[in-house]
């Protein structure tokens, strides 16, 4: 007896849960309908970072890579479906390495970034790395998995909370993505996927006084408004490399405290 396969429905990832777009709209991609999200669910979704970054951030280094490094099984643990969504069995191998590389990295950011500098005076002087905050990342469109982690991973194991756009013609690969998020003891809200069009979301997330960075990778050469946008609220804005991995990629989502203390009190 024939049967008609049950196809998966695409939403969004919003704070630990997977709901539609709050308009009920969808577009088509990749041949599947993929949820479209709205202005709201794009303020939604920063709302939920803000609350979950204090707890992520004062996390340790080493839980924070253990986390990274669960992500990086879960992934290794689905190869073959991510394979069919990405471009295949060399992007998944390339995206669980990254996110081994960023998660080894965890617990020696503070020693290398950081340190004790040298000042003349009875003091002690420390540079001490922190987290941004809330990060908005614009995920490039090529490779759809692979880009993805290139950008995510080092804004996560910094200690960030993020706002994902997935890539707009080829968004699967997030949406399994955060499934792997949803089931690898991340907490709920670190990490928020948005499927939809980049130009609705994106000027949401430039403009929005409580993102304290914004990763404009994803949109190449195009991001000239979504700076001026940034720029109105002192948002800091990055641009990296779309598949890559690199200690700079960290750097560019820490803020640098200095802290002088009196030699002897």
């Amino acid at each position: 007896m024939s049967r008609l396969p049950v196809k998966k429905t695409y939403k969004l990832y919003i704070d630990g849960a997977f709901p539609r777009s709050e308009s009920g709209r969808t577009y088509l991609a990749q041949d599947q309908n993929v949820a479209r999200a709205s202005r709201k669910d794009a303020r939604d979704a920063v709302r939920a970072a803000r609350t979950a970054f204090p707890k992520w951030a004062a996390l340790t280094a080493y839980n924070r890579g253990q986390v990274l490094y669960r992500i990086a099984e879960m992934l290794e643990s689905r190869r073959a479906d991510f394979a069919a969504l990405a471009g295949g069995v060399a992007e998944v191998d390339a995206a669980v390495d990254r996110v081994v590389w960023y998660a080894g990295w965890s617990d020696k950011i503070d020693q290398v970034v950081g340190g004790a500098n040298p000042v003349a005076g009875p003091y002690f002087n420390f540079t001490v790395p922190e987290p941004t905050g809330v990060v908005a990342l614009i995920a490039p469109e090529e490779p759809p998995l692979a880009g993805l982690v290139s950008r995510l991973a080092p804004a996560l194991v910094s200690g960030n909370a993020l706002v994902v756009i997935a890539s707009e013609s080829r968004p699967l690969a997030a949406v399994e993505l955060a499934e792997v998020l949803a089931t690898s003891d991340t907490p709920g809200g670190v990490v928020n996927v948005l499927t939809g069009h980049k130009a609705e979301l994106a000027p949401v997330l430039a403009g929005h006084m409580d993102v304290n960075a914004i990763d404009v990778t994803g949109v190449g050469e195009d991001g000239a408004d979504l700076e001026r946008l940034a720029a109105e609220n002192v948002k800091r804005v990055v641009r990296g490399a779309a598949d890559g991995q690199s200690l700079d990629d960290v750097m560019a989502f820490l803020e640098l405290k200095t802290v002088w203390h009196p030699i002897g009190a």
